[in-house]
């Protein structure tokens, strides 16, 4: 079985995913994390080496490794993973479980404002100009973040909820 997770960041994909594959007894890939090590860098240095498109096109290269292998697993992506190339078609066409973790704008601030210094893409904009941010970023993601085969909204939800939620839709 391979469960892939989608959504903005701070949806929560580490943490449901991380309980989870727990729950399952499968491991958990975390698809930055897997990109990290296979190039033996950071992903803002190697944004910064080797640029943009060189990552966009390693991601879907490692995320297809993941993909077309037999291991079973839980796999979070990036928040920008669904929207590039051919990502989203790939992971539509290798399981049925693929589960997008909406949560609104306003819950999104709510999370991602305290950890804003861990986040290369937030760290600089003004917490007044987050909602913009954000809600732009969402509009722009949203057609990619739909083509998920389930929709979970984590909204004032606890953990567990998400993931007996998520367990129930499991194919």
């Amino acid at each position: 079985m391979k469960i892939v997770l989608v959504g903005y960041m701070g949806s929560g994909k580490s943490t449901i995913g991380k309980i989870l594959a727990k729950k399952l007894g499968l491991p958990l890939i975390d698809l930055d994390d897997y990109i990290e090590t296979a190039e033996a860098m950071p992903i803002p240095e190697i944004f910064t080496r080797k640029g943009e498109v060189y990552f966009r096109k390693k991601e879907f290269e490692y995320l297809k490794e993941l993909l077309d292998s037999k291991k079973e697993f839980v796999l979070s992506t990036g928040g920008g993973t669904p929207c590039y190339g051919e990502n989203m078609n790939a992971i539509g066409n290798a399981t049925p479980n693929v589960f997008y973790l909406k949560v609104s704008i306003a819950g999104l601030i709510g999370r991602l404002v305290s950890e804003k210094e861990h986040r290369p893409m937030i760290a600089d904009i003004p917490d007044k100009e987050l909602p913009d941010f954000i809600g732009k970023h969402l509009f722009e993601r949203s057609y990619f973040y739909a083509k998920a085969n389930h929709s979970i909204s984590c909204e004032n939800k606890e953990v567990a909820s998400v993931v007996a939620e998520i367990q129930a839709h499991l194919v």
